[in-house]
């Protein structure tokens, strides 16, 4: 072909670089949440082409604070390119000045998720396709028993069976003081003993409600009987005694849900006090900031768990990070969980157009082929049952002697 030619054709000259024609990229045109039932909160972004996403902002018992942080983002981002996700990431997290924290990150996440879904359905592709694609082809699960006071195991541990599960996770204690008495901890093994007599493996979560005295002799109780971990067998306030029970225990230590970025991640990851990170999407910066903390957990050679006793759309974020990342391990899902059995009859799949998305085979979730998150929100039902839906409260917890403990 003659030079005058490929001029025409491209405008450039001979060792130019082509030029590429300025294709204006859709804007930010609004931005809505919904507290809806039984205990979170959806965040819907639409661009100037109508294109939208959802993401969601759950922060349990805190509602309204969350709402209120996203009122302060809403009116910065309004107008931005709806592409640039890590502009608009870092333009929350560094002008904002004051960051960090779960209420913040909750809303920043909300937002995050939200893109991203919005995103990939213009590009009609999967999440994952954008994270450099996947590397397994589905995400194990686990789902709860028991409840805040753990009741009817054996019972609660076979309809997980029947519905398809091989792993569960149960509160490991009911109320303890500081100091108990040991034979308070039998309880707990015998739990745990009856479960894995079903066939089942168990995590079991301290939740945070022991201390020291009674942490050390728990973990060592259990060891004989293999849990699959223990989740917060102190709180994160406590790094030092953290360090001091992983050294002496032979059970993977699980901590994450209380840790909202990559700098409170990091102590952790170098002291070597835990094995499996379990980052909560909807508090840890979304997808953009999850996928960052499980590469840095990656290096140290640190399984990632995702927490995610939440919706139907956080666990769709969850599991489009899960295929895309190479130190993934099990997955936390809400499905019957007690939470929403009690809150009354919206569950998981209530909001979802296709409610076979989340369907567990031998403990497993196959990989959404959808665009986007992979699930179908029923904007309807979210507009109606968000009109009568009232903010969530932690649960009050006491121990035995009347004192407010970890719920």
């Amino acid at each position: 072909m003659a030079t005058d030619q490929l001029k025409a054709l491209n405008g450039t000259s001979k060792g130019q670089v082509p030029k590429v024609p300025a294709v204006p990229l859709p804007k930010i045109k609004s931005i809505e949440y919904f507290r809806v039932k039984p205990r979170w909160l959806f965040v819907k972004i639409t661009d100037d082409d109508d294109g939208y996403g959802w993401g969601e902002a759950t922060l349990e018992g805190h509602t309204k604070a969350v709402e209120g942080a996203l009122d302060e983002i809403i009116d910065r981002i309004i107008g931005y390119e709806a592409d640039d996700i890590e502009h608009i990431w870092q333009t929350i997290w560094r002008l904002g000045f004051y960051r960090g924290g779960p209420v913040f990150m909750s809303a920043l996440s909300g937002i995050d998720i939200a893109l991203w879904d919005l995103k990939a359905r213009r590009l009609n592709v999967p999440i994952y396709r954008l994270l450099g694609g996947k590397v397994r082809n589905k995400v194990q699960v686990y789902a709860w028993i028991g409840g805040d006071r753990p009741k009817d195991i054996e019972v609660a541990a076979k309809a997980r069976i029947a519905q398809g599960l091989k792993c569960v996770k149960m509160n490991a204690t009911e109320g303890i003081n500081w100091l108990d008495s040991p034979s308070v901890l039998d309880a707990t093994v015998e739990r745990l003993k009856t479960v894995k007599a079903l066939g089942l493996d168990a995590g079991l979560d301290f939740h945070g409600r022991l201390h020291k005295p009674m942490a050390k002799q728990l973990a060592k109780a259990l060891e004989p009987y293999r849990p699959l971990f223990i989740e917060e067998p102190l709180l994160v306030e406590h790094p030092e005694g953290l360090k001091q029970l992983s050294d002496s225990t032979t059970i993977p230590i699980a901590l994450g849900e209380r840790l909202y970025t990559r700098w409170d991640v990091k102590r952790f990851l170098e002291d070597a006090s835990i094995d499996i990170l379990q980052p909560d999407i909807a508090h840890a910066g979304g997808i953009s900031e999850t996928k960052r903390i499980a590469t840095m957990a990656e290096a140290y050679d640190v399984a990632i768990a995702p927490h995610c006793p939440l919706g139907p759309i956080a666990l769709a974020a969850c599991i489009q990070v899960a295929l895309s990342i190479p130190n993934f391990v099990i997955q936390e899902m809400s499905l019957g969980m007690h939470y929403n059995i009690e809150a009354g009859e919206e569950d998981l799949n209530t909001y979802l157009v296709d409610q076979s998305v989340f369907d567990i085979e031998d403990g497993y979730v196959k990989a959404p082929t959808g665009p986007g998150l992979g699930i179908e929100i029923d904007e309807d039902v979210v507009r109606r049952i968000a009109k009568t839906t009232e903010p969530w409260q932690c649960k009050e917890f006491y121990g035995p002697d009347g004192a407010i403990q970890e719920w």
